[in-house]
């Protein structure tokens, strides 16, 4: 026993007797899973819940882009709280408004109470999603570190592979509301894991001001320009995939007129692909230098975007393809830059944390919002949304090349 606790602690900077390193692992993967479940499970009912509520396609996408913007003020909230009061206690409470939440989600009577609980749901799903990225950091190091967070990113993308294909398949035995009775029932099991999982942040690491305080931290860390401007360039690529999330149901349902089970094949290809980015980002680790690793990356989505808006309409099978390259190396540079990101900072991990995912899913809800409007094409709107951010992205790290401005491991 005294062995295996030795071998640990060689691992793990903070031991966990009761999870242990592979068990912490899969316990990080599962929360950093939450947001993907909760969008992508109920995707293929989207077309049919505008007519079980009676209402309109733009309402039901509000309960996409609520969600997406309430887990962002979660993360901003429960995040520099995590460093203030703890990670457990703070998860904790997290689980509890993402359980009750998904519970409430469904027992809706109406799109207005779903939009609302939904909320409730988002809010609890952001602060886990933050301190899920902050115990990589209070955990591991070095380039366990990288493999790690490219590990969690990697088996954090196979829930949007599976949950449309279990989504369909629940739609042909029960209804839209048995999704969320199964979010619930994530909840709960996570929070078993919670309960056994071991405080990371020992009381002399925590901030001591108030409360305030620690949500000024975040500005604090903010103020680091190298960490702002690459956290930006990286986090643009996030608008173009969660644009395609919330059209692609409509995509291949209502433009190329597949069933729901079909459809969820299709997405579900796509997601697989993203397995392949985190794999990509590790097998690249000391064969290309961080710039060289960026390049790829954005002359690969900045092709995609190309092949959508010209060739992506001919067929579903065509657009799949077209997509599908930026889904790799939009599943890459996650785990690359929050790698490099949170390399910037020796505190204020959980403001670190916080900010990483909040300005990814700032931009992905920016992307969801313009996906969502009436494009007279959907598919060439996508393909307009995938330019348009990937260059956005590049001038920005021209600009960030060409400064003085130093960011450890990168510049």
């Amino acid at each position: 026993m005294m062995k295996n606790d030795n071998r640990q602690s060689t691992i793990l900077l903070v031991p966990q007797n009761r999870l242990g390193t592979k068990g912490l692992i899969l316990f990080i993967s599962l929360m950093g899973m939450f947001i993907p479940l909760s969008i992508d499970l109920y995707l293929p009912a989207m077309p049919t819940m505008a007519t079980y509520f009676q209402t309109t396609a733009s309402l039901v996408n509000l309960t996409l882009i609520a969600f997406y913007f309430f887990f962002a003020a979660g993360i901003l909230i429960f995040g520099p709280l995590s460093d203030k009061y703890g990670r457990k206690p703070i998860l904790i409470l997290c689980l509890i408004l993402y359980t009750a939440g998904s519970l409430a989600c469904a027992l809706s009577l109406s799109i207005y109470q779903l939009i609302l609980f939904r909320i409730v749901q988002s809010l609890g799903a952001g602060g886990i999603m933050a301190i899920s990225t902050a115990l990589v950091k209070d955990c591991f190091s070095g380039k366990l570190k990288s493999k790690v967070l490219a590990i969690i990113q990697a088996m954090g993308v196979i829930a949007p592979m599976v949950a449309p294909l279990v989504g369909a398949a629940i739609l042909r035995i029960a209804e839209w509301r048995e999704t969320f009775f199964l979010l619930a029932l994530i909840g709960i099991l996570t929070f078993i894991g919670a309960l056994l999982f071991e405080e990371t942040l020992p009381e002399t690491g925590r901030y001591a001001g108030g409360v305030g305080g620690s949500l000024v931290r975040l500005l604090a860390v903010g103020k680091n320009i190298g960490f702002s401007s690459f956290l930006f360039v990286a986090a643009m690529l996030a608008a173009p995939y969660m644009a395609y999330v919330t059209v692609s149901s409509y995509v291949y349902q209502n433009y190329f007129v597949l069933d729901a089970q079909t459809y969820s094949y299709y997405f579900a290809l796509n997601s697989a692909l993203a397995v392949l980015g985190p794999i990509l980002y590790i097998c690249s680790i000391g064969r290309l230098s961080a710039k060289a690793f960026s390049w790829c990356c954005f002359g690969i989505a900045l092709f995609s975007g190309l092949c959508v808006l010209t060739v992506g309409n001919h067929s579903p099978l065509i657009f799949l393809l077209a997509y599908m390259p930026f889904t790799l190396v939009e599943g890459a540079i996650r785990p690359f830059s929050t790698n490099i990101l949170l390399d910037q900072q020796s505190e204020d991990i959980g403001s670190a944390s916080s900010l990483i995912n909040a300005v990814h899913t700032i931009l992905g809800s920016i992307g969801m919002a313009v996906g969502s409007l009436a494009w007279s094409n959907m598919i060439h709107g996508l393909g307009i949304i995938m330019i348009f951010a990937t260059a956005m992205a590049i001038v920005v790290w021209i600009i960030l090349l060409g400064s003085k401005i130093k960011i450890d491991g990168l510049l």
